[in-house]
């Protein structure tokens, strides 16, 4: 398994979000994270930063955003110009999408978590 340097934006550490339960078993998979967000705290083990400084060396940005909060991000994320952006269920934009493909960033509307069960990470 190769390890994908992954950055979970939405990051929390509330352990009944979905965003934490993927920094979990992301970690226990073997990638290394980025956990950024609002909240402070931190996540299997690493900190949570705010969404300021830029990661060169992101394999894939998966979004626990809702869409509506998405649009003040979108810098942010295609600045870090990553291999793949995973949208998780509710955080689907279509905007972010095009501008990330016109990049030559691939985009999936998919679930980290089932990704992760079922060995498609």
């Amino acid at each position: 398994m190769t390890n994908k340097k992954t950055l979970i934006l939405g990051a929390t550490p509330d352990p009944g979000r979905y965003a934490y339960l993927a920094a979990n078993k992301l970690v226990k998979h073997g990638h290394t994270i980025v956990n950024v967000g609002i909240k402070k705290g931190e996540v299997a083990g690493v900190e949570i930063e705010k969404p300021e400084r830029i990661h060169h060396d992101i394999d894939t940005v998966t979004l626990y955003v809702g869409s509506g909060n998405l649009p003040q991000l979108f810098d942010y994320i295609l600045e870090t110009h990553p291999q793949r952006i995973i949208f998780n269920p509710g955080t689907e934009n279509s905007e972010l999408r095009r501008r990330a493909e016109e990049q030559g960033i691939e985009t999936l509307y998919a679930c980290t978590l089932v990704m992760l069960s079922t060995g498609q990470y």
